[in-house]
């Protein structure tokens, strides 16, 4: 059995030389890169075979990381992730310091903070956002577990984490909530 800080630790130096890896999210299995990296997040769309028009969902470690990429927090925002119990994906404006193709056209970006898990571990490992897209060709089911994921996803990463590491997803996305300065609330997903 191999140890999570090991497995951690390559996936980390994979995402720290500019690579793609699959792993386990609290939610569904994900393509992750560093967000901060235009090529690698390149790359994650070429995988998917989506368009760099949609954007991507971001994971960070905490609200201290969050606001380092953008330039305000909504009060609503800390109050929601003070009190959120299930992964909560929140919209918010004014994104900065990231790669711009994970950058929305308004210039929002979407950041979830695990509630726990290896993912969470490899967020503060890393110590900069995380690219977490689930591990589909586009338009195609998401994968649940690591069974359903498509060898061509499998098979174009730089690594893979063990499938025995996604004890804890739920197996369905997060919900997804857009908020804005002054205080506007506007549910994308439940």
């Amino acid at each position: 059995m191999t140890d999570p800080t090991i497995i951690c630790a390559e996936a980390t130096e994979a995402l720290r030389g500019g690579g793609v890896i699959l792993y386990p999210t609290d939610t569904v299995w994900g393509l992750g890169c560093d967000a901060t990296n235009e090529e690698a997040v390149a790359r994650v769309f070429a995988i998917k075979r989506r368009s760099e028009a949609k954007s991507l969902v971001l994971l960070a470690a905490d609200l201290d990381m969050v606001a380092r990429y953008v330039k305000v927090i909504p009060q609503m925002a800390i109050d929601l992730v003070e009190v959120n119990d299930a992964p909560m994906t929140i919209i918010y404006p004014g994104a900065q310091y990231l790669a711009p193709n994970v950058v929305a056209e308004d210039g929002s970006v979407g950041i979830r903070i695990p509630l726990g898990g290896f993912c969470l571990d490899l967020v503060r490992r890393l110590r900069r956002p995380l690219v977490s897209t689930s591990a589909n060709i586009s338009g195609e089911p998401t994968p649940a577990r690591f069974s359903e994921i498509p060898e061509a996803i499998r098979s174009a990463v730089d690594y893979v984490v063990p499938p025995r590491f996604d004890q804890g997803a739920t197996g369905k996305a997060s919900q997804i909530i857009r908020l804005g300065l002054d205080g506007e609330v506007e549910i994308i997903r439940k």
